[in-house]
């Protein structure tokens, strides 16, 4: 394992910083199969399992794996998801490079699986309060986010933990949260499930800056349909200022007043 290190963009990186150091590694939706080697390279995994349900990608990561001489410590493989994963090849997923809907869906079909890893590392790029909900109702705690930015865009990262533990309590709330409104366990989770919950209580620095861009934004969009007189604008309108007021109740934890 010689050869030259493979330098990761920042959303791979922090990818690659979640993965429990000894893991065994299932690079579900490999692509080019640059986490993979990273993650064998820097010590990180013994061995990896890289699967992508498109041929193309797969044959790159192949090329990638064997140019750098890693053939015997990284597998690939053909597969929709966990399908053709097999029975302790893994106890670490990373899942990352596509849609919140179709990463539930990968999870839902193979829940079974999931369920037996260790840990389950998420990179959703849409969808992500949807998919939040999703794994609370199926069984899985939040127990680290980070989020980056790169080249303008906002990557947001979290690794999961098979845990039955769906709801929240009013002793679950930060104090910071009651300080400024009669927030109850029902409006905390809907500020987690749209912004996550480590990123909000560790008031992560670049989460502030997502949240301002954002406010800026969505007030553009109430001005405009401020403006309008049809039925349509005004039921937009109702809609874009919710997402405002909880927008604007997630930046109170930033708040120099605290």
């Amino acid at each position: 394992m010689g050869e030259r290190h493979i330098i990761l963009s920042e959303r791979l990186q922090m990818l690659a910083r979640m993965v429990t150091p000894g893991s065994k590694v299932a690079d579900v939706g490999c692509d080019h199969g640059f986490l993979s080697i990273y993650l064998v390279q820097e010590g990180i995994s013994p061995c990896v399992t890289a699967m992508d349900v498109r041929k193309g990608p797969l044959s790159a990561a192949r090329e990638h794996i064997d140019a750098k001489g890693l053939g015997a410590y990284i597998q690939t493989r053909i597969s929709d998801g966990l399908q053709k994963l097999q029975p302790g090849e893994a106890d670490t997923v990373v899942c990352a490079g596509m849609g919140g809907r179709l990463m539930e869906r990968i999870l839902t079909e193979g829940l079974e699986k999931a369920k037996q890893m260790r840990e389950l590392i998420l990179q959703p790029q849409s969808e992500l309060q949807e998919f939040r909900q999703f794994l609370r109702r199926t069984g899985f705690r939040v127990d680290e986010e980070d989020l980056v930015c790169e080249e303008g865009k906002y990557y947001f990262a979290m690794r999961t933990v098979p845990e039955d533990r769906e709801m929240f309590f009013d002793s679950d709330i930060p104090e910071e949260f009651c300080l400024h409104s009669r927030t109850d366990a029902a409006d905390y989770i809907k500020l987690c499930d749209k912004f996550g919950e480590k990123l909000l209580t560790k008031k992560h620095p670049l989460l502030e800056q997502y949240l301002r861009q954002q406010e800026k934004v969505l007030t553009q969009i109430v001005e405009k349909l401020t403006c309008g007189n049809t039925e349509r604008a005004k039921i937009r309108l109702e809609g874009v200022q919710q997402e405002l007021e909880d927008l604007r109740l997630a930046l109170k934890l930033y708040s120099s007043e605290q």
